[in-house]
């Protein structure tokens, strides 16, 4: 399979070491120093492209690779107000799109975690607060996390007791607010792959989950895996659908 990668910091140079270990090639390498410079006709030679960007240029990422006819996979995050335009416009082309907050199969296991934890509390009144707590390496641009988004939209979805989610920084306390909002504190620290914490709190006790990546490997391996399966087909696709939860 010949992959373009588009995005070339640390996720895409990790994503490059294993689809080489797995007998891919990599046909065409993307970033800012070239990205005016790359042809429509030069990305149509890929079979499927792996994009890991920034927030600002996503979009035009996607654009391209749907000009080019070429199925894309991104794990760009921070740019959720532009994703249904997106999916609508590749619906509409017959293009292919493959989206996930985070491709990590043990945080894709956790989100079902989260999921099942939150329909629990539908009926245990008593735990009236919940918290997410991420962090990540201080080059992360978007606040809170891709992930972090997911694991709050999941909470409202199965808890109906929660209305909204709010960012706030680590440095600042547990917010006084209604119990229909989820706060969402995120750190930035040197070196940290991603931690995401979940955490119920009533008067008794308290109750946390909690995901912790040890290397980018898993993101990586996951966008490949995803890159495999989606190349040869046509439509909108997520993690849910390759892993069949």
């Amino acid at each position: 399979m010949k992959i373009a990668l588009i995005g070339y910091g640390k996720m895409g140079k990790a994503i490059e070491a294993i689809a080489k270990k797995r007998g891919h090639e990599i046909a065409l390498i993307i970033d800012r120093k070239n990205a005016g410079n790359i042809t429509i006709e030069q990305l149509s030679a890929a079979d499927v492209a792996i994009e890991f960007s920034q927030p600002k240029a996503v979009v035009d990422n996607i654009k391209m690779c749907f000009s080019a006819g070429v199925p894309v996979v991104s794990g760009t995050t921070g740019w959720n107000e532009f994703l249904q335009g997106i999916k609508d416009e590749c619906i509409r082309e017959k293009q292919t799109l493959f989206f996930a907050s985070n491709f990590s199969i043990g945080v894709n296991i956790f989100f079902e975690i989260n999921k099942k934890l939150a329909s629990l509390m539908n009926s245990q009144a008593q735990y009236d607060e919940v918290m997410i707590h991420e962090i990540h390496h201080t080059e992360k641009l978007d606040s809170p996390s891709g992930t972090a988004i997911s694991l709050a939209d999941q909470i409202i979805q199965y808890l109906p007791r929660i209305k909204s989610w709010k960012n706030y920084s680590a440095d600042e306390s547990m917010p006084e607010t209604d119990d229909s909002e989820l706060p969402v504190f995120s750190s930035r620290e040197p070196d940290v792959p991603g931690t995401h914490i979940v955490k119920y709190f009533s008067d008794d006790d308290e109750i946390e989950i909690v995901h912790k990546a040890l290397s980018r490997h898993g993101f990586a391996l996951g966008a490949i895996t995803a890159a495999e399966w989606v190349h040869d087909k046509k439509g909108v696709y997520t993690m849910s659908d390759l892993l069949k939860f």
